[in-house]
């Protein structure tokens, strides 16, 4: 029976002992909605701070991401989020707006990285690369703690964001499914068309169907 994965601190103390000595993890959120932002946080977590229950943002509870990110705010020595809205997404493309976002949050780091650990093993799309010294690391999410934690702050940062346009756009349900192609969501796509935060370069085989 395999062992439950449990972010640890190999990798960050590779990096340092490699002689950086920054070195901050980065994640992102929310790459697949129809509608929104993707999300992008980096951390830098100093080397005896406990975070009991960090893991995975998608294998933690909603109740359990909120009381960490207050935790992985109070103490990482830097945080940054950032993010690429829809318009940049239909602009380019999503692995591309996602490197843009990760670079943001890296470049928002303060004091700033020197290395980073990048959730995944892309490191560039078309329009945009990380630029800044790194390595990907795949399920980095599930094996580092700085990405861990990078995951954390992505995911509750855009979550917030979510239901805040569900206040400004309340036909779409919004703080139900964060933008994420729902039965329910698609339900309100083709009563209410869409709206201003929506991505219609992910939107062209409802558009296709509706035109059927």
């Amino acid at each position: 029976m395999n062992k439950k994965t449990v972010p640890m601190r190999e990798l960050e103390e590779a990096a340092r002992a490699r002689g950086f000595a920054l070195v901050c993890g980065c994640d992102e959120a929310g790459a697949g909605p129809l509608a929104g932002p993707v999300y992008a946080a980096a951390v830098i977590l100093p080397s005896d701070l406990v975070l009991v229950g960090l893991n995975d943002s998608k294998q933690v509870t909603a109740k359990r991401r909120e009381a960490l990110f207050d935790q992985i705010q109070q103490g990482a020595l830097a945080w940054a989020v950032a993010w690429a809205g829809p318009e940049e997404i239909d602009e380019t493309d999503i692995l591309s707006a996602r490197m843009l976002a990760m670079q943001r949050a890296i470049d928002g780091l303060d004091p700033a990285a020197d290395y980073a650990l990048i959730d995944g093993n892309r490191d560039k799309g078309r329009h945009f690369a990380i630029t800044a010294p790194h390595e990907t690391v795949i399920r980095g999410d599930s094996r580092s703690v700085s990405i861990a934690a990078a995951s954390i702050l992505a995911k509750v940062s855009r979550d917030r964001y979510m239901a805040g346009l569900a206040e400004q756009y309340p036909q779409y349900g919004f703080e139900k499914h964060k933008g994420y192609g729902t039965a329910l969501h698609y339900a309100m796509l083709d009563q209410f068309g869409p709206s201003p935060v929506h991505r219609r370069s992910f939107l062209k085989k409802w558009e296709a169907g509706r035109l059927g």
